[in-house]
């Protein structure tokens, strides 16, 4: 990864994702994966609760304006596709399974988008 403006662009994802965990762990949930990849796609974030394992997507941008746009259909399903694959290696067979969208930008409190995936 030569290209400084990719290198800074995956700084700046990882940074969010670690911002996300922090929130995720003080909304109660229990982060147990970050960055899983798969030959679909990638998750960001992996997280549980009683009953509940959480397939996370982060997405940080500069201004919080931006932030409606950050995420789209194609890009979940991505994410549900990465899901699917991996999905009963983090859940038990009795958790509800949830994609969720976090929205970071600077100055903003996180906003959390449950189930932003439902087929």
């Amino acid at each position: 990864m030569s290209d400084p403006k990719r290198v800074i662009a995956d700084q700046k994802g990882r940074d969010a994702e670690a911002e996300a965990a922090q929130w995720l762990m003080q909304q109660g949930w229990q982060v147990i994966a970050q960055r899983v990849k798969t030959k679909l796609g990638e998750i960001d974030l992996i997280a549980k609760k009683p009953g509940i394992c959480g397939f996370f997507e982060v997405k940080w941008r500069k201004r919080s304006a931006d932030l409606a746009d950050a995420i789209d259909e194609r890009r979940l399903a991505r994410v549900a596709a990465a899901v699917e694959l991996v999905a009963y290696d983090y859940a038990e067979t009795t958790d509800d399974l949830t994609i969720d969208v976090l929205l970071l930008a600077p100055g903003a409190r996180p906003r959390h988008i449950p189930n932003a995936w439902m087929p």
